[in-house]
């Protein structure tokens, strides 16, 4: 068995089988993902979901906040809550189309195409390669075994 060192320590602690447990891998990468984004944000209040949820909205337009939250796989609770706070800051607006009032759209404001358009390049590069132990081949690899562990197949490994 392997150690890692703690953080703060010059001691090791000894995982075990954690280090072939994939859940328990995706769970450190990401905190460390999360921990990337905080440091190139900063402490502005935008999570990474709420970017994530954005720039989806910013490609679909009108999007239903159902199928939204399907798709990014948020509990709709979770997704009614994120929608709200979005809209609070100006950056997202709902709309109960005429024809189903059972159904919400989502479309950005003005200030949030604003700041998606403003901040996409470094929320799409500050967790690239160059900022992980990682080549770039290995990279898109890990991308690509990640989206075929999630089952978003997406062409070979570049």
């Amino acid at each position: 068995m392997t150690g890692v060192a703690a953080p703060n320590a010059e001691e090791a602690v000894s995982l075990g089988e954690l280090e072939e447990s994939l859940g328990f891998l995706l769970r450190i990468a990401q905190v460390h993902a999360f921990q990337r984004f905080y440091d190139a944000f900063g402490d502005g209040g935008l999570r990474p979901g709420e970017f994530s949820v954005m720039w989806v909205i910013r490609l679909n337009p009108g999007v239903r906040q159902g199928l939204l939250a399907e798709t990014l796989e948020i509990k709709p609770a979770q997704m009614t809550k994120m929608v709200r706070r979005l809209e609070e800051q100006g950056l997202v607006r709902r709309v109960i189309p005429d024809y189903d009032r059972r159904s919400v759209q989502l479309f950005l404001t003005g200030q949030g195409e604003a700041f998606t358009e403003a901040h996409g390049e470094a929320f799409f590069h500050h967790d690239d390669h160059t900022h992980l132990d990682l080549s770039e081949r290995e990279s898109h690899q890990l991308a690509h075994l990640l989206r075929r562990y999630i089952g978003l197949k997406k062409g070979p490994v570049e």
